[in-house]
């Protein structure tokens, strides 16, 4: 048990990223494993059990390898998250450089992105703090900005940078929305519908005090549209105001 221990600590003390680190060498026996394979386990298993449930014992198990032998391919529970982020970040990845105007290319990225989040929810929750740094993360800033700076002489690195953090923090709040809703829907048994219709008496009641004017003109005038409508209504908007940002001579948003 205390040799196990010790040894837990040496490959938690792996110089070089995980990025750069060699794989040990390859063993048939008791079962074949790689990186590729981990990160697999990994998010097969964030998909059936949520983030919560990843862990270097629970893709052991999954495996059916020791925890060990998993040490010597990532040093950590937070190398293992660095490596499934950067998995999901090659579908974001489009097949070859961004064509057309920035627009067209932040549009993408966003479209790209929500398909994303929604295909794993996990997913947005991890991309705080720090940028990313793994190679599929590179290669999607890199493509990502590129098609920002590429054609507009008005797009600085700073306005690009500041207008692709704006894009993401719209898309991953609409998303966090659309699976709330979704969530909500799932576990009450009601769509919005259904939900309108049966809070509607209540409204009624607290609009005919006269508290809420403006509110009451929602419930009764706001256009209910599918999120896919919603999704790019917003995204429009993010656009526009990039646009107009870049069109005032504004260097940064």
């Amino acid at each position: 048990m205390g040799a196990s221990k010790r040894d837990a600590k040496d490959v938690k003390r792996a110089t070089g990223l995980v990025w750069e680190r060699p794989e040990p060498a390859p063993r048939t026996a008791p079962a074949p494993l790689s990186r590729e394979a981990i990160v697999g386990a990994a998010i097969a298993l964030a998909k059936e059990e949520g983030i919560e449930a990843v862990s270097v014992r629970n893709i052991a198990r999954v495996l059916e390898v020791g925890p060990m032998r998993l040490y010597g391919f990532i040093a950590s529970k937070e190398e293992l998250l660095d490596l499934i982020i950067d998995e999901v970040y090659r579908d974001l990845l489009p097949e070859g450089p961004l064509a057309g105007p920035w627009r067209n290319a932040l549009s993408m990225i966003g479209r790209r992105l929500r398909t994303a989040a929604h295909a794993h929810p996990w997913f947005p929750g991890l991309l705080c703090g720090r940028p990313n740094i793994g190679p599929n993360a590179l290669a999607y800033l890199e493509v990502a900005l590129s098609a920002l700076t590429r054609d507009d002489p008005t797009m600085s690195i700073d306005a690009a940078v500041d207008a692709l953090r704006v894009l993401q923090a719209y898309v991953l709040g609409a998303v966090q929305t659309e699976m709330n809703d979704l969530r909500a829907a799932r576990e009450s048994g009601l769509d919005d519908e259904a939900w309108r219709a049966l809070h509607a008496p209540y409204l009624a009641r607290m609009f005919s005090r006269g508290q809420f004017p403006t509110l009451q003109r929602v419930v009764a005038e706001h256009e209910h549209v599918a999120p896919d409508t919603s999704f790019e209504r917003g995204l429009a908007w993010v656009l526009d105001g990039i646009e107009a940002n870049l069109r005032s001579g504004g260097s940064s948003l």
